[in-house]
C-alpha cells in the first residue's frame, strides 16, 4: 500500500515491508486457521515485532540523544468465514469465505515530517484470515 502524506518514512518502505511480513509470519508460523482464542495474542506479537524493530531502526547512535520518532502500530485481524471451495464461485478457493472490509485511518499533523503507512498481509489469506497493519510516526521537534 502507500504512505499517506508528504513525508518520507523514517525507514525505506521496502524494510517497513519486510519487518511486518516477518512479524505477521513469526505470530502465525504456527497457525493452520482462524482462532479467536488466539487472536489478541497474534495481534500483540505484531505489533511489539514491528515497535521494537522500528525503535532499533531509528534510534539515535548517540545515546544521550532522545529518539527522533514515536510510532503507533495497529493490526486487525479478520476471519474470513468458512472455507469450502465447494460452496465459492467457480469453485475456486479464492472465492470462498470472502468477506468485506474496509479500513480508515486520519490524523493532524505536521505533513513534513509524520506519516503512515498502511500494509495488507497476504500470507493469512490462505489460512482464513485479512491482516492489515497501520504503522503511524510522529517526529519529535
Amino acid at each position: 500500500m502507500s504512505v499517506e502524506g508528504a513525508s518520507a518514512s523514517p525507514i525505506p518502505i521496502d524494510d517497513l515491508k519486510k519487518i511486518t511480513v516477518e512479524a505477521c509470519e513469526n505470530a502465525l508460523e504456527k497457525t493452520k486457521g482462524y482462532e479467536h482464542d488466539n487472536v489478541g495474542t497474534w495481534n500483540s506479537q505484531i505489533i511489539n515485532s514491528i515497535l521494537k524493530a522500528l525503535i532499533a531502526a531509528t534510534a539515535p547512535t548517540e545515546a544521550s540523544k532522545p529518539p527522533p520518532y514515536r510510532f503507533t502500530v495497529n493490526s486487525t485481524i479478520v476471519q474470513q468465514g468458512v472455507i469450502d471451495p465447494s460452496v465459492a464461485a467457480d469453485g475456486a478457493l479464492s472465492n470462498a469465505g470472502k468477506r468485506g472490509m474496509h479500513s480508515a485511518s486520519g490524523a493532524f499533523w505536521d505533513v513534513n515530517r509524520d506519516g503512515m503507512w498502511t500494509f495488507k498481509y497476504t500470507g493469512a489469506e490462505d489460512r482464513g484470515m485479512d491482516i492489515v497493519v497501520c504503522v503511524t510516526w510522529f517526529a519529535v521537534v
